[in-house]
């Protein structure tokens, strides 16, 4: 299964045909199907029949966990796209299948991958700019440019009945938060579905939550919109010695002393989108192999959707939602 002898199963609801290149358009006269040689399944009792040694799940967000736990009861490894689910429903007895089991089961943030995103943690884990005092994430980008080969409105982050909406559908960033700085202690949000895009799902998003590090309180903000057209996905931190800005979008990282001075400044030569995707197939098949343990596995997964859900509950109610 992990040489080059792979064999692809596939349970399939929409039977879309087209292949999708790396730059996010459709491959003209190629058919899915035959161009993966893939074994199509019309039901998931006979996908699971076939006993596949891992199943990913990338269906629509809300559907995840009913194949997940099907998944899990027939001892499948798993690779979860993100988030985890739109709810909590479910969550408690797939960790328990996973761990009873001792399944291999990966939640899928790719950003987890990005060089610069390591870059900054190792500057973190250091000391590099003393003190963290405060961070910021901004995420922006079109929802119409997500995916140009088709109608934005069809796209399950555009259904709220499919789980989409901006928060969870670009959770990345609350991941990347949580990676960085734990869970927060609460979390205060506004936004909503404030443009002109036909979608019923929100469409802007500002954060502000509270976290511990080293026995203080810090605030780290996210704002998140998909209305704007030149795309932006970047990471501040401050610390009271300096200061790391990452741009994830440029492959840039650069970091500050407390004058202000840049004292390192790299661009990761060579990396386009689709690495990230490489990186994480690469570490899904080296846990299959016991070689590594999950970089993000089902109880974060959990984390970072415990984080959404309180972000859309403070926005739905007007409070601060508090998490342990």
């Amino acid at each position: 299964m992990l040489g080059d002898d792979v064999e692809l199963l596939a349970y399939r609801v929409r039977g879309l045909r087209h292949v999708i290149t790396p730059d996010m358009r459709i491959e003209a006269g190629a058919d899915v199907e035959s161009t993966y040689r893939l074994t199509v399944y019309a039901a998931l009792d006979e996908a699971l029949g076939a006993r596949p040694d891992v199943v990913f799940v990338t269906n629509p967000n809300s559907l995840h966990m009913p194949v997940a736990l099907a998944a899990a009861r027939a001892g499948c490894a798993l690779f979860i796209e993100k988030p985890l689910s739109h709810s909590l429903d479910g969550v408690e007895e797939l960790i328990d299948l996973v761990e009873r089991k001792r399944l291999v089961c990966l939640i899928g943030y790719q950003l987890r991958f990005h060089p610069g995103f390591r870059f900054v943690q190792s500057c973190l884990d250091t000391g590099a700019i003393g003190a963290v005092l405060a961070a910021r994430f901004e995420f922006g980008e079109r929802l119409s440019d997500w995916h140009p080969y088709e109608d934005y409105r069809q796209m399950p982050a555009a259904d709220r009945n499919l789980g989409g909406g901006l928060i969870l559908s670009q959770i990345h960033d609350l991941d990347c938060a949580y990676e960085l700085f734990g869970m927060p202690k609460r979390v205060f949000a506004i936004g909503g579905h404030l443009s002109e895009l036909e979608i019923d799902v929100e469409d802007t998003v500002s954060v502000l939550m509270e976290h511990e590090r080293d026995g203080r309180m810090i605030p780290v903000q996210l704002h998140q919109d998909c209305v704007r057209r030149v795309p932006s996905r970047t990471c501040d931190v401050i610390g009271d010695s300096g200061r790391i800005l990452l741009d994830f979008n440029a492959w840039t990282v650069q970091v500050f002393d407390r004058q202000g001075r840049r004292t390192h400044a790299h661009t990761f030569e060579g990396c386009e989108r689709n690495h990230l995707f490489l990186e994480e197939i690469r570490h899904v098949l080296a846990c299959l192999r016991g070689d590594e343990h999950p970089r993000v596995g089902v109880r974060d997964g959990v984390q970072s959707l415990r984080m959404a859900l309180a972000v859309k509950e403070s926005i739905a109610t007007g409070r601060t939602v508090q998490l342990t």
